[in-house]
């Protein structure tokens, strides 16, 4: 495929807000945008070639309806305890395609930005502190209400506890209750909260923002973010110290440095 002629189908919609910027729509707001397999698929593939385009430079994520998701579809799940071996074939399908979505996010070399415009719960909730970015109407929900219903958050758990303090992850999980944008906002889960009609231009802005720096740069500092967090202190230094010489040595980092120094603006080299 050609830069720009991606077709996930219908369960994701694909729009180009401004150049370089990619909003990538949930569809299913019938089903509450409830995270089937196949939306799962399709947002999977759809980042993942997103990533590979020269053309695309941030991603965003928004959905259609009152709920941004409603986290892994339920129904679908409970429809295969019916196989035979009671639907565990199909949960282990589920649960594994939930975290190959989300690890694609984190891999992939362009930020990815979620657009929250409603209830984020569950595996929703997952999906925005996934997300390398967040901003949220003041009217969005977040929530990992599974202890309520008898199935503990437990792969949510590990993008919350990894984007909120522990205190902060172990209250969401353990009461399952429901917070406003004001309060996910305080926990960390989200970037900022802006007026309900606001948000889409928020996002795209803030994308856009992005979008104008060097895509190199930038794919190497997400890339090397994620990496040196789960590091010890010693050894992450000494692997963001090799990183910031690599860095140092490519030609949009002397561009960007000279482009300083002289007073003008950057041109990048436009490679990632």
């Amino acid at each position: 495929m050609q830069d720009n002629e991606i077709a996930p189908g219908p369960d994701v919609l694909v729009t180009y807000a401004c150049p370089g910027v990619v909003v990538l729509t949930l569809n299913r707001s019938k089903a509450r945008n409830a995270l089937s397999l196949s939306l799962m698929s399709s947002l999977r593939e759809a980042i993942s070639q997103l990533g590979a385009q020269a053309s695309t430079k941030a991603i965003i994520i928004a959905a259609n309806g009152p709920v941004f998701s409603s986290g892994h579809d339920l129904k679908e799940l409970t429809a295969h305890r019916a196989d035979a071996d009671g639907g565990r074939a199909f949960f282990a399908t589920a649960m594994a395609a939930c975290a190959d979505l989300m690890q694609e996010i984190l891999n992939s070399p362009k930020p990815v930005i979620a657009a929250v415009q409603g209830l984020a719960t569950a595996a929703g909730c997952q999906l925005v502190a996934t997300c390398d970015l967040a901003i949220a109407a003041d009217t969005a929900l977040f929530g990992t209400p599974g202890v309520n219903i008898g199935l503990f958050c437990s792969t949510p758990m590990v993008a919350l506890s990894r984007n909120i303090s522990r205190k902060h992850a172990m209250e969401m999980l353990l009461l399952g209750e429901t917070l406003s944008a004001t309060q996910a906002a305080q926990f960390g889960l989200i970037n900022r909260v802006v007026p309900a009609d606001r948000l889409h231009c928020e996002a795209i802005e803030v994308a856009r923002k992005i979008a104008s720096k060097s895509m190199a740069t930038v794919a190497t500092g997400k890339a090397a973010f994620y990496k040196q967090v789960e590091l010890p202190v010693a050894d992450a230094y000494a692997y963001t110290t090799r990183i910031m010489v690599e860095n140092m040595m490519t030609i949009d980092a002397a561009e960007g440095i000279s482009a300083f120094i002289e007073k003008r603006t950057p041109v990048w080299s436009g490679t990632t």
